[in-house]
């Protein structure tokens, strides 16, 4: 059973899904599984806050048309082409779909941050379709810092990506770990940690070898590029 399942009072959950019922009854396509429901649960502590979300976040996808977010859009095209991140065919050791991104190739001078956006969701959504959720349902992002300059640096784009992990794919975030960050990540991390809670800060990892990238991967897996 995945780690959110696991942490969620029985009695809060089946009050959640009574309440949702109505809901997935008129309008199938609102319709999400009981581990979406304890990760809504388990991030926002009381049922009326997670079901409030739950439906803003519904209301969202329709929105910003998440399903309409596949390969075969342009936008999407570009960027997988463009190889600034990926969700890799194999697993983390812990079963998890893993997102990896090399800073190398991004450049905050040189983007469309809502264009950016649009990938990032995509990214996330191909992620979390990967996911056995009854072993693990959340993931794991690799930021590999080789060859990371300032122009590598988007705080925006930063801000995005918590802001959508926060709100809309409440606990899918397992591990981020921050692959071969020179010395002068050190300032960025001290801005960037600011911003999230202290949950989250804990599921960040800092590792400088492939000895201690082993302990989350199998080096093998990530991309040469």
């Amino acid at each position: 059973m995945g780690e959110s399942s696991r942490l969620v009072a029985e009695g809060d959950f089946e009050e959640l899904k009574n309440r949702l019922k109505l809901i997935f009854e008129a309008d199938a396509e609102q319709y999400q599984n009981d581990y979406a429901l304890r990760r809504y649960l388990k991030a926002f502590k009381t049922v009326d806050l997670a079901f409030q979300q739950f439906l803003k976040t519904n209301k969202w996808r329709k929105e910003y048309g998440v399903e309409s977010l596949t390969e075969d859009n342009e936008v999407i095209r570009c960027h997988l082409e463009s190889k600034k991140a990926m969700v890799l065919k194999h697993r983390d050791l812990e079963g998890r779909p893993v997102i990896y991104i090399p800073a190398k190739f991004h450049n905050v001078n040189d983007r469309d941050i809502d264009q950016l956006t649009k990938f990032i969701v995509f990214c996330l959504e191909q992620a979390c379709k990967k996911c056995f959720e009854e072993v693990a349902d959340n993931l794991c992002i690799i930021f590999d810092l080789n060859n990371f300059g300032l122009s590598s640096m988007d705080y925006q784009m930063i801000k995005n990506l918590i802001w959508l992990l926060t709100r809309h794919y409440p606990e899918r975030l397992g591990v981020c770990v921050v692959y071969n960050a020179p010395a002068i990540f050190q300032g960025c991390w001290s801005v960037i940690k600011g911003w999230l809670d202290e949950n989250t800060v804990s599921k960040v990892v800092f590792v400088s070898s492939e000895a201690e990238l082993c302990k989350y991967i199998i080096p093998d897996i990530l991309p040469s590029i």
